[in-house]
């Protein structure tokens, strides 16, 4: 049975020049590979360790990219390896078979919103009524899903998030400050539901997830073992689970590390699967499919 790994990417895997976390001196720096280029300028960046570590991944495990990212953001990087087969945009919203949206899936998931939380468009003008334009700089809707926005995070004010995240709360909405960007998603919108998919359609007996904001919370308690580096959102609060193991690296180390940890116990457990996750209720597998 194959070993199914799911990892969060921005501020996991991949990392902005801002977010790389490089505090030894400069010639002791690691070799970096640029992952993505938007605007003809480079954006994220990856070790070359971790490269040729996630390479090794990708022959040995069912590796899915999973991200809040929407799908034309995703399709943005260029990661190394053999090309994925699956892939999760969009927190979950967008489930990507061979770089196509799969519409059955798609249509589940917005059912399942539609019927459990609060619509999109009374989350958006929240947003647009409360946030202070001094202090941000993009309103943005995300593929019809979820709405975020882009902060100067020196002036953003720290009650301000918590008020929206109680405002939220009760209407089946969470809010997650990754960096410059305060998302807010539904909870029935979830990386867990596409990654127990993803499980099923492969056979995977054994899962394993990595991730580092309130939004890969699910999915790291999903699966049969996961790891957090020691920064975002859930090393700042200590978050942590009987089968979740916290790194201390931080920045773009910590993405190293946690491809050396995913790769070694894929090899390791990958002839044990032990059925956790398949015991769950899954979804329908569905094959129909539309281009994004």
């Amino acid at each position: 049975m194959p070993v199914l790994v799911a990892s969060d990417l921005d501020r996991t895997l991949i990392y902005s020049a801002a977010a790389l976390a490089l505090t030894m001196p400069d010639a002791r720096a690691p070799r970096l590979l640029c992952v993505e280029v938007h605007e003809s300028r480079p954006l994220s960046f990856m070790t070359e360790t971790a490269a040729g570590l996630l390479t090794e991944l990708g022959d040995a495990a069912v590796f899915v990219p999973t991200t809040t990212r929407t799908r034309t953001q995703y399709q943005r990087i260029n990661l190394p390896g053999p090309p994925p087969n699956y892939a999760i945009c969009a927190n979950g919203g967008h489930l990507m078979v061979d770089g196509v949206s799969d519409l059955d899936w798609h249509t589940q998931v917005t059912a399942r919103l539609a019927e459990q939380c609060a619509p999109l468009d009374e989350v958006r003008d929240h947003l647009l009524a409360t946030a202070d334009p001094a202090w941000v700089r993009k309103h943005r809707v995300a593929e019809d899903l979820f709405a975020y926005l882009v902060v100067e995070r020196e002036l953003l004010p720290e009650d301000w998030v918590k008020e929206l995240a109680v405002w939220a709360e009760n209407r089946g909405w969470t809010v997650s400050l990754q960096g410059r960007k305060i998302y807010a998603v539904p909870k029935p919108l979830t990386k867990s539901a596409a990654m127990r998919e993803v499980a099923h359609r492969t056979g995977a007996d054994l899962t394993l997830a990595a991730g580092d904001s309130l939004l890969d919370a699910d999915l790291l308690l999903a699966a049969d073992r996961g790891w957090r580096p020691g920064h975002g959102e859930l090393a700042d609060d200590d978050w942590t689970a009987p089968a979740i193991t916290a790194l201390p690296e931080r920045g773009v180390l910590a993405g190293e590390q946690i491809l050396r940890e995913l790769l070694k116990e894929a090899r390791i457990q990958a002839p044990q699967g032990r059925g956790e996750l398949r015991d769950q209720p899954q979804p329908t597998r569905t094959r129909q499919r539309t281009r994004p």
